[in-house]
């Protein structure tokens, strides 16, 4: 299907474009606003003791600590989460106008705060995939919400809803009344009791072979997830004390105040540039499946997810690639139109849809990866089969959400 773009040099690239040119000195201000976030957030997260990323500041935080607190754990998350944000637009828009930029400098140091991004990303990232497999695994065993009962203040338990509470879990530790497979079901019924809304789930006797499954399937990624996720806390640790981390911290602080910009940069138009970006995400997107997409069912994913071969999933490869492109249209839209603009609302869609996609998928694949574990029960790998065919729908999901929201985009374009 032929689609038609977005042009950011006039009005339909959204609300609150200037439709003059946008110069180098635009690309400079910004950059050096996102070096001051960056370099405020550093400041917050050394206030806060430097504990790390978000699940490990909970967890270094200790379970009496006021999230409202100066220096408590919510201040920590805040703080890393601000490190990652604004490395992730300093590296993308170095990215995108690098032939504006000092090559040299800019190749430099791009890399380094991508480095930086990622290494911050994977404990987050483990502890919500864990949340979200073992609250998929409740469900898919037939459990019942039942009204929320009211919990005395600072009992184990008691949250707020959004927060995550994995750090002050003992995993392996206390059996659920009524579970079945003894302690195994002990992470499960933990994850469950942290779910929003303050929820409880009710075993369904209909489904008692998966409910033993989903408990000793729950028990197996909880300790292979957490496992992965502390790696992650420690690697994250060693990162921010180290050298690198350091060098990368004085390099923002310079750029703060001074970006190395082309001599030509400062009367340059931005807009070519960021078109460009546009063009190269419009490109990603016109290779992606997207009749196959709008299939409520994708059975291919399925086969190859249970198969041997622990390779990632050829059809995903694809879809990643457009999110990051997205992530860097987004940037440079961010550069054009000034803080002040409104949020593109097709485009932070079309976003949200990408990241449930990539979500769905790495939890698919560790749910695969589990399942080939040696020696499980008959009861487990069912379990993890479910979980998987499961995950691999909700990539299918994501998908139909966003071919939805990008062909309405494309026909809404004159």
């Amino acid at each position: 299907m032929a689609q038609q773009h977005h042009d950011v040099t006039d009005s339909a690239a959204g609300p609150g474009v200037v439709p003059g040119p946008v110069t180098g000195d635009a690309l400079a201000g910004y950059l050096r606003a996102q070096a001051t976030d960056f370099l405020r957030a550093l400041r917050l997260h050394r206030e806060t003791g430097g504990g790390g990323t978000a699940a490990g500041a909970a967890s270094a935080a200790g379970p009496g600590a006021s999230s409202g607190a100066p220096g408590g754990a919510e201040d920590a998350v805040d703080a890393v989460r601000a490190l990652r944000r604004t490395a992730r637009r300093i590296s993308g828009s170095l990215h995108t106008f690098r032939p504006l930029l000092d090559p040299e400098w800019s190749e430099q140091i791009r890399p380094e705060l991508a480095w930086l991004s990622g290494t911050l990303a994977l404990e987050h990232a483990y502890e919500a995939r864990l949340e979200r497999l073992l609250l998929a695994l409740h469900r898919l065993s037939g459990s019942a919400p039942v009204p929320p009962q009211p919990q005395t203040p600072g009992a184990p338990g008691t949250g707020t809803a959004g927060t995550r509470t994995a750090g002050t879990r003992t995993p392996g530790t206390g059996t659920a009344a009524g579970s079945r497979g003894g302690g195994a079901a002990a992470p499960v019924t933990q994850r469950a009791a942290a779910a929003p809304g303050g929820t409880r789930t009710t075993a369904n006797p209909d489904r008692a072979n998966l409910t033993v499954g989903a408990a000793k399937a729950g028990a197996l990624l909880d300790r292979q997830l957490t496992l992965a996720r502390t790696r992650a806390h420690s690697t994250a640790l060693q990162a921010l004390g180290s050298s690198r981390f350091h060098a990368v911290a004085d390099q923002v602080a310079v750029l703060a105040s001074e970006v190395r910009l082309t001599p030509a940069a400062p009367t340059t138009d931005l807009r070519p540039l960021a078109a460009a970006a546009e063009e190269r995400l419009a490109d990603a997107v016109a290779t992606l499946p997207l009749l196959t997409a709008g299939s409520p069912y994708n059975a291919e994913a399925l086969i190859h997810g249970l198969s041997p071969d622990p390779a990632p999933h050829p059809q995903d490869a694809p879809w990643h690639q457009v999110r990051l492109l997205l992530r860097l249209h987004r940037y440079a839209c961010e550069v054009l139109h000034g803080p002040g603009a409104p949020l593109d609302v097709r485009l932070l869609t079309a976003g949200q849809a990408l990241d449930r996609h990539r979500d769905a998928s790495e939890a698919a694949a560790a749910a695969a990866q589990a399942a080939r574990t040696p020696r499980i029960a008959p009861a487990t790998a069912y379990a993890l089969g479910v979980l998987h065919a499961d995950q691999r729908h909700e990539v299918e999901a994501a998908r139909y959400a966003f071919q939805h929201c990008w062909q309405k985009q494309t026909v809404g374009t004159p």
